[in-house]
């Protein structure tokens, strides 16, 4: 059924309760299911360097499931049980997949950002109380492995690292060159260091160990932390293929490819774009270590949709807004759909964006308390500009008077909440306290609705617009000013790129 309205959303409510529906328990069923289906195809693509013509490593379905099988067992050997956790600290890569979902097969995986300090990063790894670290051998332009060596001496619950070297992607001279210059990286921490691929080789492709037999915490999301300690949120399996089963019914097929030149560490390039491949079967490429950060990226962009023949692309208002400075150099006939998320794009940016590149955009809205995905403008049917579109089927939102605690009506503002099965009511954080007063009550539970923090409405058609952030608000002589009526007016000048 295609996803074009509210109404269609309902139908696929309709059609039988979310949870008589018969989807995959845990991320290896659903990984096996899909490789069986579709096990020849590309699966995940991954490339160094940001031009068209080099090197570009593919795993098919096939290679994929033995390939994090290898992985999870290889974390098992380490010690890792169902309640133990693999972190990492990585740039994209293959591994970085494996690692992601290899961990989430062995225990617990926890995706951290490289660009926290050290101190941060132990903070997370000390929280979380994990047992191995996935993370770079020492690489020149990087100073990811010496971060995670700091963040280790400050984690000695760490029992294991095991390094990747990028130098293996290398060709021609820069892999000559390379291990001439590969920067000293001296530990003084007492985890064993292994080799990641290495250690993995070993490992077998038949899993050696009964796969979970329901529901479970399987991933550790850290949110926030430009300052201070990063709260980290907790994913059960079900949310996980939740956010999977979204993109197989309404968004992907096997014949998609879509390019995601977003960080791995984040729930948008994780639990939502390769979340869909492994949903639905379509192709995910993953352009350089640090994605739109890349050196390149932006400037090779349409020239790598041509090159995969990318249907999707995943986005966000600042990529947005650099890929508007460059001209269209590519044939990139086969691109339909950009679907932006993690920030409120700009209308005028909006229109701009789809004059320049010719492309629909659809914008949504998700958050990490709630695994993600929430709402989108139906990719078949109306696009409101400005809005995030409808909640998807099996979400309810409703919006809340936080002074007290009443539902509102059709176009009145108040704080965002959100029910679905990606919401693990009541314990959203690992730290107990962290829990407390960020739910309201529903029909199936006293911590049913996620209180978001976002502020927003829902129009009479049901489409949910965000006007801004509880704590956001700018007071001036007594009344209440939204930021985003001064980024709009800022972002409409010619001279403004984004705002």
């Amino acid at each position: 059924m295609a996803f074009a309205s509210v109404a269609d959303r309902d139908a696929i409510e309709n059609e039988q309760l979310w949870d008589a529906r018969d989807t995959p328990t845990t991320t290896y069923e659903l990984l096996t299911q899909t490789a069986a289906k579709h096990g020849g195809r590309k699966a995940v693509s991954f490339s160094l360097l940001s031009d068209p013509g080099a090197h570009c490593e593919t795993l098919d379905w096939n290679t994929l499931r033995d390939k994090t099988t290898q992985a999870a067992n290889m974390f098992r050997s380490l010690g890792v049980g169902e309640n133990d956790v693999v972190a990492y600290l990585m740039p994209n890569a293959t591994e970085t997949v494996l690692t992601y979902l290899g961990g989430q097969v062995a225990g617990i995986v926890n995706p951290i950002n490289p660009l926290l300090d050290a101190e941060q990063i132990a903070a997370i790894l000390r929280e979380t109380n994990a047992k191995v670290l996935v993370t770079l051998r020492a690489f020149p332009k990087t100073d990811v492995a010496q971060k995670a060596a700091e963040a280790v001496r400050l984690a000695p619950n760490v029992t294991h690292v095991l390094e990747v070297d990028l130098h293996r992607y290398l060709t021609g001279l820069k892999r000559l060159i390379v291990p001439l210059i590969r920067p000293k990286n001296p530990v003084f921490h007492n985890a064993k260091v292994l080799d990641f691929n290495a250690e993995m080789n070993k490992q077998s492709k038949t899993l050696g160990f009964a796969d979970s037999s329901g529901d479970r915490v399987a991933a550790y999301f850290h949110t926030g932390g430009t300052t201070g300690m990063p709260k980290v949120v907790q994913h059960r399996y079900s949310g996980i293929i939740y956010n999977a089963w979204l993109g197989d019914r309404l968004l992907f097929t096997q014949e998609d490819v879509q390019i995601c030149p977003l960080p791995l560490f984040h729930v948008f390039a994780t639990i939502v774009s390769l979340g869909a491949s492994l949903g639905s079967g379509a192709q995910i490429v993953l352009p350089t270590p640090q994605g739109y950060r890349g050196e390149g990226v932006f400037d090779n962009f349409w020239k790598l949709v041509e090159k995969h023949k990318v249907t999707f692309m995943i986005t966000v208002p600042t990529a947005m807004s650099a890929l508007m400075q460059r001209k269209v150099d590519a044939d990139i006939s086969t691109l339909r759909l950009a679907f932006c998320g993690s920030a409120p794009l700009p209308l005028e940016l909006y229109r701009r964006f789809e004059e320049a590149a010719g492309v629909t955009i659809c914008e949504g809205y998700g958050l990490t308390e709630a695994t993600c995905l929430v709402s989108i403008n139906p990719p078949l049917g109306e696009k409101r500009v400005g809005s995030i579109g409808v909640p998807f089927p099996y979400t309810q939102v409703k919006i809340v008077d936080a002074a007290d605690a009443e539902v509102l009506g059709v176009d009145e503002i108040g704080e965002i909440c959100v029910a679905n099965p990606g919401v693990f009511g009541g314990q959203t954080y690992t730290e107990a306290d962290k829990n407390k007063d960020m739910f309201y009550p529903g029909p199936d539970s006293d911590s049913q609705f996620l209180r978001t923090g976002d502020l927003g409405r829902i129009d009479a058609d049901g489409y949910l617009w965000i006007t801004g952030r509880a704590k956001d608000l700018i007071i001036r002589g007594g009344h209440n000013i939204d930021p985003a009526e001064i980024e709009e007016a800022l972002a409409g000048h010619d001279a403004v790129a984004f705002a």
